[in-house]
């Protein structure tokens, strides 16, 4: 599923080409994963393309103009989620569709902004200035942006570490790839109880998260699947991975074959030595 680095990777290159363009029509495929299908029919025709920024793992693309739904004024976004296999390209409008494109978006300079989707796990809706804000609301902080004592505190609670940073009500934007190769540069389990991290282990798992998540984002992700960036190019940062995905394989630092364990429900790759297991309380006599 594409996460944080991905989707800042797409979002980069939409930002290059969409702002002060305009949407001249639309037409859909299938339409299962759009919250209104009505309400963006109504919105995108004629709607010009304001900004482009990534709240999370979603895309939102600030529209101006086109038509409002229920009186909601002209501040509105179109928010969009690649799910698992979500793809979000500009083209040429000749060039040949891909399998499973299911959203054409022409614009004004002869090109089409283009979603495509597989297994279509992923959303699009629009959503008016209200919308919008109970939208953020709802979202942790951002990893890139945080303070390091905004993220000590929100990591600091009785809770698998691994599951806080999955969590996008704490930390918006890292999944399963960054969690792990985080907690492998940092020589923390996955397990381990946030709470029980201490402040050397905080601030090293901080310099951690953001460290993998730069270095993903100049290397334009992970392409363990379907991601190609917005120009249809798939990242490079798969070459780099340290943990996610290589179990039974050798250590980077020390050479111990790495183990697998489930989560939060998420498999979980880590090295046994550099990662110590957190210690097992003994039950009592009359436990």
């Amino acid at each position: 599923m594409p996460e944080l680095p991905e989707v800042e990777t797409v979002v980069r290159g939409l930002r290059a080409v969409l702002p002060g363009r305009t949407v001249t029509g639309l037409r859909l495929g299938k339409t299962d994963f759009i919250e209104d299908v009505e309400r963006l029919e109504g919105a995108l025709p004629g709607a010009r393309f304001e900004e482009v920024r990534r709240f999370g793992k979603f895309i939102g693309l600030k529209l101006a103009g086109g038509a409002p739904h229920n009186g909601e004024g002209d501040d509105r976004w179109l928010l969009v989620h690649l799910g698992m296999t979500g793809q979000f390209v500009v083209c040429a409008a000749a060039s040949p569709d891909r399998p499973h494109t299911h959203v054409w978006m022409a614009l004004d300079d002869a090109r089409e902004l283009r979603y495509t989707d597989v297994r279509r796990f992923g959303q699009m809706r629009i959503v008016g200035s209200k919308e919008f804000s109970t939208f953020l609301e709802k979202l942790g902080n951002e990893p890139l942006e945080v303070s390091f004592e905004a993220f000590s505190s929100a990591i600091g609670r009785a809770a698998m570490i691994k599951a806080l940073l999955l969590n996008q009500a704490v930390l918006r934007g890292i999944g399963n790839i960054y969690a792990d190769e985080s907690l492998w540069r940092a020589r923390i389990h996955p397990r381990r109880q946030g709470a029980s991290l201490l402040p050397a282990e905080r601030r090293g798992l901080y310099a951690a998260v953001r460290k993998v998540l730069e270095d993903a984002i100049r290397l334009r992700g992970s392409s363990i699947s379907d991601f190609v960036d917005s120009a249809g190019s798939p990242g490079e940062y798969q070459r780099r991975h340290r943990a996610y995905g290589r179990e039974g394989e050798p250590c980077f630092r020390c050479r111990t074959r790495l183990k697998r364990i489930i989560v939060a429900g998420r498999s979980s790759y880590f090295c046994p030595h550099c990662q110590k297991a957190p210690r097992r309380r003994r039950r009592g006599r009359s436990a």
